[in-house]
């Protein structure tokens, strides 16, 4: 297993943080980019928060939901 960088891990915590406060939370990637990003900040840093969503979909972590339209995320519900 690859290690994450601290940015990364920082990051993922504040997403699952950000995401987990209430039971029905969830937002699009740009939602979760303006929460989690300061204004102008760069490219690299977008980038960045779409690896770490992308990796908490695949780890399992939070889910992807289309809604009206738009892929929201969220924490994953359990069964």
């Amino acid at each position: 297993m690859k290690e994450c960088p601290p940015d990364q891990v920082r990051i993922a915590r504040e997403i699952l943080d950000y995401l987990s406060r209430q039971p029905d939370a969830e937002d699009t990637l740009e939602g979760i980019m303006q929460y989690r990003l300061p204004a102008g900040a760069t490219n690299k840093h977008t980038t960045l928060v779409k690896e770490v969503v992308a990796d908490l979909v695949t780890q399992g972590l939070i889910e992807k939901v289309k809604k009206e339209g738009l892929t929201r995320y969220r924490v994953k519900s359990r069964p």
